[in-house]
């Protein structure tokens, strides 16, 4: 019984229709030749390193902790339903 799945899905496989990739390619590139492989060491030593500035990273944090600590005193401060939703609520539920 394998083989016979094996068989269906590999029969199946091969009803598929490939896309044309017929003139996909533009054709002054049909004919370039290929780029040149460099070692890796090189394409390393030549991209710029990431430099952050860590005070202004520290600045940026600590602002963005300061308003989420903000955020969150305003939300506890305030009761999540008013007054009048809780009594609906409580009719509806009673």
């Amino acid at each position: 019984m394998r083989a016979f799945h094996v068989f269906f899905f590999l029969a199946l496989a091969a009803c598929t229709q490939f896309p044309e990739l017929d003139g996909t390619v533009a054709p002054d590139l049909e004919n370039a030749d290929f780029p040149a492989l460099v070692p890796l060491d090189t394409v390393r030593s030549i991209s710029d390193p990431l430099v952050a500035d860590p005070v202004a990273t520290t600045e940026t944090l600590n602002a963005r902790v300061a308003a989420l600590r903000a955020r969150a005193r305003a939300l506890q401060s305030r009761p999540i339903l008013d007054p009048a939703t809780r009594a609906r609520l409580r009719r509806g539920v009673s």
